[in-house]
């Protein structure tokens, strides 16, 4: 599948791979997929992001990300079902980090040993890249691009989907936002 990425894709793979090594992570997540794209310049994805005002947002969108990871990865959407249930995530988050220490959920420990070796990515962050070629497809593109991939973060749920949609950028904003409202009659969202 990586022969149809282009330079800017293969690009943003690359920094995800960066991204996850300087945070230490033990995989590739779509965070760092995200985190990579708000990087790149010059391309159709970075256009949009700018369009879409991320590129001015950028801390709000990491602090976004921090707060997500802080809830053990839960969308504001497993907080509000939780809630629906009598049952507060703040407050167990709350308690978790009082016994544990802060971060305990992120998995951001302070004493973690450096990790040494190559990453994996996450199920999710597979799903992306598959989702990034459907949608590539689905255009009628014949070679995946960064803003495949931007497209495919905001189609799947999760909290990256959650944390972009909060600061304006769904698939139907990013898509207008790269293809304006030209691009409607192709858009098919790839499932």
């Amino acid at each position: 599948m990586f022969e149809r990425f282009t330079k800017g894709a293969r690009a943003t793979v690359t920094g995800a791979v960066t991204h996850a090594e300087r945070a230490e992570a033990g995989s590739i997540t779509e965070e760092h997929l995200l985190l990579s794209l708000l990087d790149q310049d010059g391309g159709r994805a970075s256009f949009a992001v700018a369009a879409l005002g991320l590129t001015d947002r950028r801390a709000s969108v990491e602090a976004a990300l921090t707060d997500a990871r802080r809830r053990g990865g839960m969308t504001k959407a497993d907080a509000e079902a939780l809630a629906g249930i009598g049952i507060d995530l703040t407050a167990i988050v709350s308690r978790i980090e009082e016994a544990h220490g802060e971060g305990a959920l992120t998995g951001d420990r302070k004493d973690r040993r450096r990790w040494s070796g190559n990453r994996a990515f996450t199920k999710e962050a597979k799903k992306i890249l598959e989702k990034s070629l459907r949608i590539a497809l689905g255009r009628g593109d014949r070679f995946i691009g960064e803003e495949h991939l931007l497209l495919a973060l905001t189609a799947s749920p999760g909290v990256v989907a959650d944390v972009l949609a909060d600061h304006g950028a769904t698939y139907e904003t990013v898509n207008r936002a790269l293809y304006g409202d030209g691009g409607a009659g192709r858009d098919r969202r790839a499932g």
